[in-house]
């Protein structure tokens, strides 16, 4: 295959392509936090309802995102990732045209496959077309692009919900899918992995997928049904499906996810900050739109723009942070960034009804923005390094898993223990108690991932990994993912 140059027409069509499939995703994140209320409304939807449609979207990514890595490899990116923008497309289109909240969910289930499919193929395309010396290039500008539409996907996401209706939110994304398409068609190769063999591990896919589905919804169920025999029987269901993906993970030739990584110390402990960090954004960012429009009255638009200075924050300084953390060492980084994400959680307290912008929601939303960008670039750089380079594409792949997760398990959990059930979160003084009971637990989750952090070695990013026993005889590893969504590339010794 003839490897795409930098500034060629068709480099730029190839770089489009892929900046409008994840971006599309990406947005469509966004977009769907801000409507959230307008949707509950509308469709009369219970605090269980709204968490199933934020749940089902994160259900079917966390667990289907390694084995889609694996699918492009053996049967062409491109294939795979067109697939995924279909799919995305369709399925949101069923969104749009949902009439009740289970048809609702169910659409966003399918959502949750093409961003499996599309996502891990954004970067394999860029990989594996540009030429070795424009990649690093080509991958910066794609992360840069990305950005922008994740800072303009609140904004956006508010716009389209005032404008017409929440259901314009999803079918924004129809036209997009076409051009997506067509450029792909007209600009991107196809490639694939000549050396790949047997097959995709889909029997750990499942399990996975049943495990994540079966806990989460005994969590999220059980605060209005009690423990009945559905909410028992979803809980073993996932524990006993969890148990057994781990198990079958030892025995696989080629497993979604190598046992082996799990054997480094510096590995575990950057993937539990990922899972703490990510639950506690995850929590807060559900509830601070709701907040903002039940409690203190702010328009969809409104809701949006107000935490844009995160996503300005994290764009301006993110990857700044990585080079500083792979020039001095990630450990204060990792300390210091989640307790500063506590610290903004904390002053969040303050946003009530009667509370002003500038007076409250600025200040905590600025040191929310200012921890998160400590920590985000180095948590992923120290992620890499604590991996051998073989192991480069699944350890990044386990790392957007464990985040997809952690927002998974704290969108299902939190609303119970804060007492958020039924409708209240249409009430402002139910949802204002709630709310704050949110932030401290947060909170709490954020300082866990800081105080993690005291056990990794600052120099873990300009060091050799850490030793990996050697795969035993037999033993055959593949990457679920292409490469680090991550514009760090840890310094090796």
């Amino acid at each position: 295959m003839t490897e795409v140059r930098w500034g060629s027409p068709q480099a730029r069509g190839v770089l489009a392509t892929t900046v409008l499939g994840s971006g599309m995703a990406m947005l469509d994140g966004s977009v769907v936090n801000v409507a959230l209320p307008r949707i509950g409304v509308e469709l009369g939807a219970s605090v269980a309802g709204l968490q199933w449609i934020l749940d089902g979207y994160l259900l079917a990514l966390a667990a289907l995102i390694l084995v889609a890595g694996s699918l492009g490899d053996r049967y062409g990116r491109r294939r795979v990732f067109l697939v995924g923008v279909v799919w995305f497309g369709a399925a949101s289109v069923l969104c749009g045209l949902a009439q009740d909240t289970g048809t609702l969910v169910a659409a966003r289930v399918l959502q949750g496959v093409g961003g499996a499919l599309l996502t891990p193929g954004s970067l394999a395309i860029l990989q594996s077309t540009f030429h070795r010396e424009d990649r690093a290039r080509a991958i910066g500008t794609w992360s840069g692009l990305g950005g922008i539409a994740a800072a303009a996907g609140p904004l956006v996401g508010g716009l389209l919900v005032q404008a017409w209706s929440w259901r314009l939110a999803f079918l924004v994304n129809i036209p997009v899918a076409v051009v997506c398409v067509l450029l792909a068609l007209r600009s991107v190769p196809e490639s694939r992995d000549p050396e790949v063999t047997g097959h995709p591990d889909v029997a750990g896919s499942v399990l996975g997928a049943f495990g994540l589905a079966g806990i989460t919804a005994a969590l999220v169920e059980a605060p209005a049904r009690g423990v009945d025999w559905l909410v028992a029987l979803c809980a073993v269901v996932g524990v006993g499906a969890l148990v057994a993906f781990v198990l079958l993970q030892r025995r696989q030739r080629a497993p979604l996810v190598p046992p082996v990584l799990f054997r480094g110390h510096t590995f575990v402990v950057a993937n539990a900050l990922t899972f703490a960090v990510y639950a506690a954004l995850g929590g807060v960012m559900m509830l601070m739109v709701m907040q903002l429009q039940t409690s203190l009255g702010y328009s969809p638009t409104a809701a949006g723009v107000a935490g844009l200075p995160i996503t300005v924050i994290m764009l301006l300084l993110s990857a700044r942070a990585g080079k500083l953390a792979t020039r001095f060492g990630p450990r204060w980084f990792l300390v210091v960034g989640p307790l500063v994400v506590a610290a903004g959680m904390l002053l969040m307290l303050r946003i009530g009804p009667g509370a002003s912008y500038v007076g409250a929601v600025l200040p905590a939303v600025l040191v929310f923005g200012f921890g998160l960008a400590a920590v985000v670039a180095p948590v992923t750089a120290t992620v890499l390094a604590a991996a051998p380079d073989r192991y480069a594409g699944v350890a990044s792949g386990v790392n957007n898993a464990v985040a997809r997760t952690g927002s998974l398990l704290a969108v299902a959990v939190l609303p119970a223990v804060a007492g958020l059930t039924g409708e209240a979160y249409a009430d402002p003084v139910a949802l204002t108690s709630s709310w704050r009971t949110s932030l401290l637990v947060c909170a709490g989750l954020a300082a866990i991932g800081g105080l993690l952090a005291l056990s990794i070695r600052d120099n873990v990013l300009a060091a050799t990994p850490e030793p990996t026993p050697a795969p035993q005889p037999g033993e055959c590893f593949h990457c679920g993912v292409e490469g680090p969504p991550t514009h760090v590339v840890p310094a090796r010794a």
